[in-house]
């Protein structure tokens, strides 16, 4: 019988019926989206602020800071690191060079566009903030895509509704209450000036920007925004009697000024001006509805309702939001930073080791098209990618960690030197292919393959005198907590390294074309994975097991779980490793997807009830809110790659993976406890 999928949904619809300052819930469509607070706005956005910013976010909205004066001209200079026998330099190092080497981390950052919230207007027309609201019941209809908002306010009632445009980047709210009718009820947009912190807003620089009126009809109006060399248009449309009025630099309020008590606006955000008119509030409606009836009624959905296992509904929750809150912040057309659209997270960066955990998840869940949205970044950073590859002396391209939309390396005494965002390209091609397996996809991606494919075989060093392929030093693992001038063969990027490489062959071959010789020798020769105590460690020359390294992440895991185990793993030593870390690993200074990673490996080695406790693990960076985000720490009061993870773990445990077999659920206990439906999931490697 096929599962009831609006009922599902509908079942894990968030509600709040208070202020709760770390779980604001959010409308968007992947490249956009808007964060509100209790009243559907952004009314309380100091309450919110240091704990989760109110922002609105796109994926195109980036601010460049004016390099200071005495730094134009300059070039930063690069950390050099022995690389058997020869110097390669990476940006890795700040002294000497600190205003620039900040600089460029900080630029360029995303922004908030503007924000939107609700103001008391006095007899006098004086606006003033709201203070208080009681008897709050909000509810974030998922399947709908509708944000519905009731409280009162000075005893009077407050309905709005809060929506996004499936293709515009605009947001739509509906107002209702008396005090709109008395005119003591508005909203007021208004613009801060570019800032890389968390909250992407400084509200005390007016001077640095300009907000102007660039169009103006009776139900619209457009304007024009300038933040030093960035431009964008902002376009509201309102319902019938509503006034915008200019109250200040940056501060537009809209207000009822005939009888009625509704009011109606949509807000758009582009970095052009629209060439077509902006719908009303209901269109928007319609379209938002429309489109998350189609989300949640095609691809993967799983059904745990009939389990007796009372965790059953805990993992079905989460599973829900987190395929909401991906869908909203992941699937856009630039690789999402790690706090997604919702608030900034390292400048508003991406972090390219990450777009895995974000994204790959899609494929699995028969929505491939949404990992498809931002794969063309890849080929826009292709020429800079190769000119990385080809300064350090290597062939291919090599992919940046941490960027702004131009793929500029940011610098980092980490970032350049991890490695294991590498082979992800191949992977995200091959998750395609998998999916919709064509010559014309194989021919849509195969340069992003095979040179993906050239530098990791030319970073490979041929070691003579024991006839292997290494891999570093210099080189950062998973784990960052290791020196990158003696880590050697990292345990993970090992078994990752042949897995990509091994596709990129498959790619060849699909394609009617020789195996590549050079990938073959890596293949053949390429060092096995380092054991130290009978468990596998973080990397060969790792000082001890986890004596002083049991904290980050617990990436020795990776190579049979996440990976299908094809480098050689052993099993008895995979499940000493797991043991070990689950005993003696610092969990409180861990990260969210570190703990699906570990579930995959329990749910290979056939350690189903193992792989659900870990899922559930009680630990702060565990904890999903009533909005299905994870908080991390103050500065990363939400982390998406959780999310993800969690969906690809979850999948993979429902539909199985390459050879595991004709088990219904091979990753779920086999047992009267739980029932595990699913449909539209596909296996994982």
């Amino acid at each position: 019988m096929p599962i009831c999928r609006e009922r599902l949904v509908r079942k894990h619809s968030p509600k709040h019926r208070g202020m709760d300052v770390r779980s604001p819930f959010s409308v968007g469509n992947g490249d956009f989206c808007f964060s509100a607070d209790i009243t559907g706005l952004q009314t309380f956005e100091q309450e919110y602020s240091q704990a989760l910013p109110l922002c609105t976010l796109s994926s195109w909205g980036w601010h460049t800071e004016p390099m200071p004066q005495d730094l134009i001209g300059s070039s930063l200079r690069l950390k050099e690191y022995d690389t058997y026998g020869r110097k390669v330099g990476y940006p890795a190092s700040a002294e000497g060079q600190e205003e620039l080497f900040y600089w460029s981390r900080m630029n360029p950052h995303r922004f908030h566009l503007g924000r939107l919230g609700l103001v008391q207007i006095a007899e006098n027309g004086k606006i003033g903030d709201i203070k208080k609201v009681e008897e709050v019941n909000q509810e974030l209809d998922l399947w709908d895509g509708l944000l519905t908002s009731s409280f009162e306010i000075e005893h009077q009632d407050v309905q709005v509704e809060t929506c996004c445009h499936p293709t515009l980047d605009a947001a739509a709210f509906s107002v209702r209450s008396s005090l709109i009718e008395t005119q003591s009820l508005g909203v007021l947009l208004k613009f801060p000036y570019g800032s890389p912190a968390v909250p992407a807003a400084d509200w005390e620089s007016p001077d640095k920007h300009r907000t102007e009126i660039a169009a103006q009809q009776s139900d619209q109006v457009t304007l024009l925004r300038v933040m030093n060399s960035e431009r964008y248009f902002v376009t509201i449309r309102y319902s019938e009697g509503v006034m915008v009025q200019r109250v200040g630099k940056h501060e537009f309020l809209f207000y009822q000024n005939h009888a009625g008590r509704m009011m109606e606006l949509v807000c758009s955000f582009s970095c052009a001006p629209l060439r077509a008119s902006l719908p009303s509030y209901e269109p928007v409606q319609r379209a938002a509805a429309a489109h998350w009836n189609s989300f949640w009624s095609h691809g993967g959905i799983i059904d745990l309702s009939e389990s007796k296992d009372p965790r059953a509904h805990e993992i079905e929750r989460r599973v829900i939001l987190s395929q909401y809150l991906t869908a909203i912040q992941c699937s856009g057309s630039m690789l999402p930073q790690e706090t997604g659209l919702t608030c900034n997270s390292w400048y508003g960066k991406a972090h390219l080791e990450m777009h895995f955990w974000h994204a790959a998840h899609f494929a699995l869940w028969g929505r491939t098209h949404m990992l498809e949205n931002s794969l063309w970044w890849y080929y826009s950073i292709l020429d800079s990618a190769r000119q990385r590859a080809q300064h350090q002396g290597y062939a291919g391209v090599r992919w940046p960690k941490m960027v702004g939309p131009d793929g500029q390396e940011s610098p980092s005494p980490i970032n350049p030197l991890l490695i294991w965002q590498q082979p992800h390209p191949i992977v995200y091609a091959e998750l395609c292919y998998r999916a919709r397996p064509s010559i014309a996809l194989l021919q849509t991606y195969k340069d992003v393959v095979f040179n993906t494919a050239e530098f990791m075989a030319s970073f490979a060093h041929y070691d003579a005198q024991m006839d292997r392929y290494v891999l570093g030093p210099p080189v950062i693992p998973a784990q960052e907590n290791h020196q990158p001038e003696v880590t050697i063969n990292p345990t993970f990027e090992l078994a990752y390294w042949g897995f990509a490489l091994s596709i990129a062959q498959k790619w060849r071959q699909r394609l009617g074309l020789k195996r590549n010789h050079q990938w073959d020798n890596v293949l053949e020769k390429l060092s096995k994975l380092p054991v130290n105590d009978g468990v596998y460690v973080a990397h060969e020359n790792c000082p001890d097991t986890f004596e002083r390294f049991n904290y980050d992440h617990p990436s020795m895991l990776a190579p049979l779980g996440l990976l299908p185990g094809s480098a050689g793993v052993d099993e008895d030593i995979m499940s000493n490793t797991l043991k070990k870390v689950l005993k003696e690993w610092e969990w409180e200074h861990t990260w969210g997807w570190d703990y699906p990673m570990a579930a995959m490996t329990a749910a290979r080695l056939g350690q189903q009830s193992l792989a659900i406790d870990i899922l559930l693990m009680d630990t702060p960076k565990n904890a999903y809110s009533s909005n299905g985000h994870v908080w991390q720490r103050p500065d990363l009061p939400i982390y998406l790659p959780a999310n993800g993870g969690l969906l690809l773990a979850i999948g993979m445990m429902a539909a199985g993976w390459d050879g595991s077999g004709v088990h219904h659920a091979p990753g779920f206990p086999c047992n009267k406890d739980w029932v595990v439906k699913y449909e539209d999931i596909l296996p994982w490697f």
